[in-house]
């Protein structure tokens, strides 16, 4: 096993019992929840494998999904958002040999545009999931405000786990 996988897996064992154990109980002004395990799909390399990165987004969820007693929510939802992970990227940045081998990450992309990328992957996964969990028409205007408020948050979680990152590597060279 490589260091790089392990280092994967580590933290995304860090990310979901931190999902499970904290970020599941916190509920910000009754409407706002931060989905940190995402940053597991959303910092994984571009070159990646499309399999392997469906088969992370899916185990992650699934664990999530096992811990808290949501049936497929967030599996599903995780596998759907890596699936959107390749376009939603390309939106904001050209196609070429350079950008293949990227990693997403606030020093590798720049803010701005890293903060369009993880705002919509966020916004992505929220309304997935709480579309998937409330499955209905007649709370359209609570998925929307639950959506909303939990992609800002998730949001600025993320970017702040990824300032953490970036600062602990850079420390390290």
């Amino acid at each position: 096993m490589g260091p790089k996988l392990f280092g994967n897996i580590v933290l995304m064992i860090v990310l979901v019992l931190s999902q499970v154990l904290v970020c599941n109980h916190i509920m910000l002004f009754g409407v706002a929840m931060a989905f940190v395990f995402i940053y597991i799909v959303v910092s994984m390399p571009m070159k990646l494998n499309t399999d392997w990165l469906l088969t992370w987004a899916f185990v992650s969820g699934l664990l999530v999904d096992v811990f808290v007693d949501t049936p497929g929510v967030n599996a599903l939802s995780c596998t759907l958002l890596a699936m959107m992970k390749k376009p939603v990227l390309y939106a904001y940045i050209p196609r070429d040999d350079h950008t293949k081998n990227v990693v997403p990450s606030l020093s590798t992309l720049g803010f701005a545009v890293y903060a369009k990328y993880l705002l919509s992957m966020s916004a992505l996964y929220c309304v997935m999931v709480f579309t998937i969990e409330y499955f209905s028409f007649a709370s359209v205007k609570e998925i929307v405000i639950m959506s909303a408020a939990s992609a800002v948050f998730t949001f600025l979680i993320l970017l702040a786990i990824d300032s953490l990152i970036i600062s602990r590597r850079e420390k390290r060279l």
